[in-house]
Parts: C-alpha cells; structure tokens; sequence
C-alpha cells in the first residue's frame, strides 16, 4: 500500500478489470497530477497533455484485464501505456502538416467564425478546395483546431459532441485533406 493515496496500483488495477470505477477513481487521485506532469514534458502543451492523461485513464480502464503483475510493477505499466499514448500523438502531429499554403486563414478578426474565414480565402487556394469538400461539422472541427487552437477535448465541449467522434472526425478530415492537398 502507498501512503500518499491509500491505495496500492496492482490492487487498483486488478479493482478496474472487475469493473470498479471507484478504483478507477482512486488510481486518478493518486497518478493523474504526476502522469500530467510527465505529459507535458513530452507533449510541451497543457491542452495536449490533459488529453493524453485522458486517453491513457479510458485505456488502463478498458485493458486492466490484461495486466500482467509478473512482468512488472502496475506503476510501470500505466506509466507506459502515457507514455506510448503521447508518443503517438506527437508522432500523429508531426505528421498533420496541412498545407505550405500561408495565405488561408488570415486571422484577422478573433471573433470571426471558422466559415468566414474560409469564405474569404482565395477561390485558387488548395486548402480552400479541399476544406470545401468536407461536410460542414467536420469542417469546423478542423478550424476550430486550427484556427482557434482549440484541443480536441475543448471541441467537444464546444460543440457538445463526444470526445471520441471528434477525435475519429479529426482523424479522417486530416486524411482527406492530406489526400486532396497531396
């Protein structure tokens, strides 16, 4: 047992596989401060980070059933499963370079909508034509990301949809726009 949260993580994480979110819970108490701080070593952005602790919670909650105690410490495990979860997301940032086309967005006004600023690009920009080809809620997913900079956590809470739909709809329009752009 740890002192510091009254609870020791393989018992925690054994609680998670039977199904107790209160485990879950108290695994979040204990971890969740350290874990971000290791985030934002990795990802330098707080938005960023507070997504990867996220994610890696929602994956330690659906995998506890295949943690092994006898091939290592539960504190090592979820400490992996943060770590390869910002890996990848810096990998997958690295790899979402929309365009070289500058002109686009010309961020003018900050209170200007995600679609006027497309609306005032150029009918020749690249990224105009492309941005037009996705339906208008996957759209303004992706401005919303890149125009206001908003994390994908703070887009669903904007636009009050599940974190998972905005993340699958950033995935595929990135796709498609790289697609079309290429």
């Amino acid at each position: 047992m740890d002192a510091r949260a009254g609870i020791d993580v393989e018992t925690a994480i054994a609680a998670c596989a039977a199904g107790d979110r209160s485990a879950l819970r108290a695994l979040y108490d204990r971890e969740a401060a350290q874990m971000l701080g290791v985030a934002l070593r990795i990802l330098k952005r707080r938005a960023l980070a507070e997504d990867a602790v996220q994610d890696a919670f929602l994956r330690i909650w659906s995998a506890a059933a295949s943690f092994d105690g006898t091939a290592g410490q539960g504190r090592g495990w979820i400490y992996a499963i943060l770590r390869n979860r910002a890996l990848n997301m810096l990998r997958g940032e690295a790899r979402v370079d929309l365009v070289d086309d500058v002109e686009p967005l010309g961020l003018e006004d900050p209170q200007e909508s995600p679609e006027a600023m497309v609306a005032r690009m150029s009918d020749a920009s690249a990224l105009k034509r492309c941005l037009e080809t996705l339906d208008a809620a996957r759209r303004r997913v992706i401005l919303l990301a890149y125009t206001d900079g908003l994390s994908q956590g703070e887009i669903a809470g904007r636009l009050g949809l599940p974190l998972g739909t905005v993340k699958a709809w950033t995935r595929r329009s990135l796709l498609a726009l790289r697609e079309c752009m290429g």
